[in-house]
């Protein structure tokens, strides 16, 4: 059961016959990863965006970070079970080599660049998962066998070459030994690469900032004319001259000395023209939307207060993390969980700690816990990380404030008192 271990072939099933087989790799799919502005997308490219790398930064870290929770499911409702084999592979490590941390921030990663993202599940002999190591999006192929099974085909030796699904090499896994987390997909076989559908975006982006470094590089000063009275036989050596004494950030501010007749007319742009200031802030805006970040996630504080900050990362949990995190869930529950145990248990990440206001706010709502009688002293020392209350001092003790009874009963109270003074006279 070592890693990439084969699993026999079925019988009926050859590979050379598949007619459906599908490339992980977007470019292989969609084409050229030249983008209409004339720059390469790959993903070397892709990540040196600066906003691209953010976003894939910020989303891959905070899913990294959540606690991962194994719960059963009983009569007397839902209790954590940290004692599950699943619980130390998720939480704390998938394999000896990595932490979870780790291992989820490198899927994920995938997962935003890719829109695929695997891992192969090594089992023991009774089919439990005793490990999981991350696979390579681009040295995958999908594809579904004569037998309507699904496999999955790993190429170890693959270096950016063009391969097809009948190349020699491969290991073909079962899909019952591969983690596949799938993005937006138009078969449910495997996802849209975003790196490929965000090519032109991002090689607009690409393209803007080659101009503008283009322009720091020579000073902001693009070009210029050298006017002379008299013709001047040698251009070639006479602009090299020039540029030698005057061209680049390291000659700025020298003062040239321009022979007799000679003038010099700058063609420049403005600091503001030169940098595409708003260019850029639109396509940072366009590509922020495109991965569903708020700005401010990305450094872009231009319209955050402190009034509408914490609303904003709000929203970012429920709109953007909370999709991608019933998506791990529920694959995670399908390949991880034995069949026997689907109907007891589930996996969940915890997403307390992303969803918490702030002080004053929290202090509000356990206050209106206790005195509503649906949380207990402990129930809010544990969301805060404090030890609990002994039971004997009222830890465990469930309180409801006395001024609210049933609308039948109101005014008891009052006629009780009446009748109590009246055997007093």
């Amino acid at each position: 059961m070592g890693l990439f271990s084969r699993k026999p072939k079925p019988q009926n099933s050859k590979i050379t016959q598949v007619k459906n087989a599908i490339s992980a790799s977007g470019d292989s799919i969609f084409g050229s990863s030249i983008s209409e502005a004339g720059t390469v997308v790959n993903e070397r490219t892709f990540m040196q965006t600066a906003t691209v790398f953010a976003c894939i930064r910020v989303i891959s870290e905070h899913i990294a970070s959540l606690p991962i929770h194994i719960f059963e499911q009983e009569e007397s409702g839902v209790r954590l079970r940290p004692q599950h084999h699943l619980y130390e592979l998720l939480q704390y490590e998938p394999n000896p080599e990595m932490t979870s941390n780790t291992f989820r921030q490198t899927l994920m990663s995938h997962l935003l660049i890719h829109g695929n993202a695997y891992a192969q599940i090594l089992r023991n002999g009774a089919g439990k998962p005793t490990a999981l190591y991350p696979l390579m999006p681009q040295k995958i192929r999908v594809w579904r066998g004569d037998d309507g099974e699904i496999y999955y085909t790993y190429f170890p030796d693959y270096d950016d070459r063009k391969i097809n699904i009948n190349s020699s090499g491969g290991i073909t896994l079962h899909r019952n030994n591969v983690l596949h987390f799938l993005g937006l997909s138009p078969d449910a076989l495997i996802g849209y690469s975003p790196l490929t559908m965000a090519r032109q975006m991002v090689g607009s982006m690409i393209a803007t900032e080659e101009f503008s470094a283009s322009h720091f590089k020579n000073s902001a000063c693009p070009s210029g004319v050298l006017e002379h009275t008299q013709t001047i036989s040698d251009h070639d050596n006479f602009r090299l001259d020039w540029d030698k004494l005057h061209k680049g950030t390291k000659n700025t501010g020298k003062i040239a000395i321009l022979e007799k007749g000679l003038t010099f007319k700058q063609m420049s742009l403005t600091p503001e023209e030169s940098q595409f200031l708003g260019t850029r802030k639109f396509l940072r805006d366009e590509i922020a939307g495109w991965f569903n970040v708020p700005p401010h996630m990305i450094g872009d504080l231009e319209h955050a207060t402190f009034s509408n900050i914490e609303h904003q990362s709000l929203a970012f949990v429920k709109n953007c993390l909370t999709p991608w995190i019933v998506k791990l869930e529920q694959t995670m529950r399908q390949k991880l969980l034995m069949p026997s145990e689907k109907g007891r248990y589930f996996i969940k990440f915890n997403l307390d700690g992303l969803l918490r206001g702030d002080y004053e706010t929290r202090m509000k709502g356990y206050t209106l816990g206790i005195q509503n009688g649906f949380m207990c002293p402990n129930d809010i020392r544990r969301l805060e990380n404090m030890n609990e209350i002994p039971d004997e001092l009222g830890g465990n003790k469930f309180l409801v404030n006395g001024n609210v009874t049933e609308l039948k009963n109101a005014g008891i109270a009052y006629k009780n008192n009446e009748e109590a003074d009246t055997q007093n006279e």
